[in-house]
């Protein structure tokens, strides 16, 4: 699981231009910290960087009912893919008003602030009137939000984080048992260096998410200090775990022909430099043929799958004490997927098979609807799990390598337009799938019940709805 972004307001966007390269910075600002230049993408063309920072600048005061995606898309037709997939991703950052700032990329005002300010006391008094230390949740008259962190990190130099703690003032418990399995204090050290943004030196994060809720008096709610029961955080299982059904099925595909030539659909562009940071725009990522020859066989694996499946389970729901593993694909799904029919099925199946079919064209597999997003993650992690397996089998020893290959990460990044889907697996967001429910309409999440994943997203182009199925 990825590091949960910072999200923060845009202010407006700006070009920067060299005779090399344009590029387009977004101004965004934290009310904890000054405002900070995030980079949005770079392309050759200066006039293009320019429509493109125009375009954005009119998407910060657009709604999204307001909002004309015809200019975007025609500028983006323009541009290499993915600095393309980059605009198309910053539009929908300013049409909602904020930036996902990366952990670590922003600074706070103590981090910077030399000197204490004369006014300070006068601040401290005015906060201690606005909200008093023993102040219940009754006593309060704004809103009272709880968020809750939850963040992982793993430990793979112990003696550098013990140092790096002690460089930032922390000194260690007393080591009270000496049998114990923390002599050195390593989870107080890791907690001292974790209550900041930045990277922790000798520790890699492998969870960082958080939730919030609004605490109100009518539904029991109180504030902790004043809580008869404990604070307890529910973040729900993981969605790996949630679809982690592995699959006993061989890692090539059934269809029958020959495989595509991944190496002509997706050509490979000459790299301007062997530096991984290098922004110019022949440095940029890229689908590398192996990357979309292993996604390929994930998703026509899947979608096989899935139309076996189908045919076994009919139209019976699944059950999951009873049906948990036993069906590999849609035991993977979210539970409100298990009352599905057999119809639905074998159009999740397709859903897989049109995906693939992307790739068989030599474009990038591009969601046109919910079901296509959730067998697009699934395939994804099936690739990540998989990895460089074919290389070692020399199933993909014709293809050319690339530094790019098999970066799913980044697959995941480029392919979607967000991943509302994925709060389906999450007991934290029960009820999310209802478009008529509170938390649905204030995250502007749309209808993700069961009977809608097949209907088409309105800013993509559906699919041919005449075009059967493949078995």
């Amino acid at each position: 699981m990825s590091d949960q972004p910072i999200l923060a307001a845009i202010r407006s966007f700006h070009c920067e231009h060299t005779p090399s390269k344009s590029r387009i910075l977004a101004l965004v600002h934290r009310r904890e910290g000054p405002a900070s230049l995030q980079a949005v993408l770079t392309c050759r063309r200066p006039e293009l960087a320019q429509q493109a920072a125009a375009l954005l600048q009119q998407a910060i005061r657009s709604s999204t009912d307001a909002w004309k995606s015809e200019p975007l898309e025609e500028l983006c037709a323009q541009l290499p893919d993915a600095p393309a997939s980059s605009l198309r991703s910053a539009a929908r950052h300013a049409l909602a008003g904020v930036w996902p700032m990366p952990t670590g990329s922003f600074l706070k005002w103590e981090q910077i602030a030399d000197d204490v300010d004369d006014d300070s006391d006068t601040d401290a008094v005015a906060r201690a009137v606005r909200t008093p230390n023993d102040a219940r949740l009754a006593d309060l008259a704004g809103p009272v939000i709880r968020v809750e962190i939850l963040r992982e990190f793993h430990v793979h130099d112990q003696q550098a984080v013990l140092k790096a703690a002690g460089s930032a003032g922390w000194e260690p418990l007393p080591n009270e048992d000496p049998e114990g399995d923390d002599p050195q204090d390593v989870v107080g050290a890791v907690m001292w260096l974790g209550e900041s943004d930045r990277e922790i030196e000798g520790a890699d994060t492998v969870t960082d998410v958080a939730q919030g809720l609004r605490l109100h008096t009518g539904r029991g709610h109180e504030v902790a200090d004043w809580s008869d029961e404990a604070v307890v955080a529910d973040f729900g299982v993981g969605w790996r775990y949630s679809a982690g059904g592995r699959r006993a099925v061989p890692a090539k595909p059934s269809t029958e022909g020959k495989s595509p030539d991944f190496a002509a659909l997706f050509p490979l562009e000459a790299q301007h430099c062997d530096d991984p940071e290098c922004e110019d725009e022949q440095c940029q990522w890229q689908l590398t043929p192996r990357t979309a020859d292993v996604l390929h066989t994930e998703l026509c694996v899947l979608a096989d799958q899935a139309y076996d499946d189908s045919a076994e389970l009919g139209d019976r729901p699944l059950v999951p004490d009873e049906h948990d593993g036993h069906w590999g694909v849609f035991a993977c799904l979210p539970k409100l997927t298990y009352a599905a029919d057999l119809q639905w099925r074998r159009q999740f199946a397709r859903a897989a098979d049109d995906l693939a079919g992307d790739l068989e064209r030599g474009q990038w597999p591009e969601p046109t609807c919910t079901a296509e997003e959730l067998a697009l993650h699934l395939a994804i992690r099936d690739a990540g799990d998989r990895g460089d397996e074919g290389d070692a089998a020399g199933e993909r020893g014709s293809l050319p390598t690339h530094r790019y290959d098999y970066d799913f990460d980044m697959c995941s990044e480029m392919f979607f337009q967000d991943t509302d889907v994925l709060m389906l697996y999450s007991a934290r967001f029960d009820g999310i799938e209802d478009p008529d429910g509170e938390h649905d309409q204030h995250m502007g999440i749309g209808d993700l019940r069961a009977a809608a994943w097949f209907e088409p997203f309105l800013n993509v182009q559906m699919r041919d709805p005449h075009r059967g199925f493949r078995r």
